[in-house]
């Protein structure tokens, strides 16, 4: 494993110093989620269903249209874990008021309990991270997190 200690120069980002910013995204993910999908494999969920509770949860009432554009997937795939999620109780569909091919999704009391367990998790690591780092840190975070993403889809922030 690469030393993780190790200063990088900014202006000159060689191969290896990329390669061990890539393998820290990887071990940090690995360890953000960790928690989360030990609460949601309790529950026979994973991750495709969390990230659904997720933005359900953060954007109620939201369409399949918008949460498809939202994650990104296909139609098929947001089928099979809405699915799940309705038949467990965790998320209500509901028709359009004005157009019943449109299919409005919120979370249950229980999926809402379940996504604030989750994220609860997941918060908890991110404020004992970023204490440690210091406040610096979370805007050097935002920042980058913000750089990886399209313009178009950083006025969501």
């Amino acid at each position: 494993m690469a030393d993780i200690k190790r200063q990088v120069n900014p202006l000159f980002l060689r191969d290896g110093d990329l390669r061990q910013v890539m393998e820290l995204m990887y071990f940090a993910y690995r360890r953000f989620t960790g928690e989360a999908d030990g609460i949601l494999a309790e529950k026979g969920l994973g991750r495709a269903h969390h990230r659904a509770l997720y933005f359900i949860g953060r954007h109620p009432s939201m369409t399949v249209k918008e949460l498809l554009e939202i994650l990104q997937i296909t139609k098929q795939s947001l089928a099979r874990v809405l699915k799940a999620l309705i038949e467990k109780g965790l998320v209500l569909s509901q028709e359009g008021d004005q157009d019943r091919r449109e299919r409005w999704l919120t979370l249950t009391a229980k999926g809402e309990e379940l996504e604030a367990d989750v994220a609860q998790a997941q918060m908890r690591l991110l404020r004992e991270t970023f204490l440690s780092e210091g406040p610096r840190s979370v805007e050097g975070f935002r920042s980058v997190m913000m750089g990886f993403l399209p313009v178009d889809e950083r006025m969501r922030f």
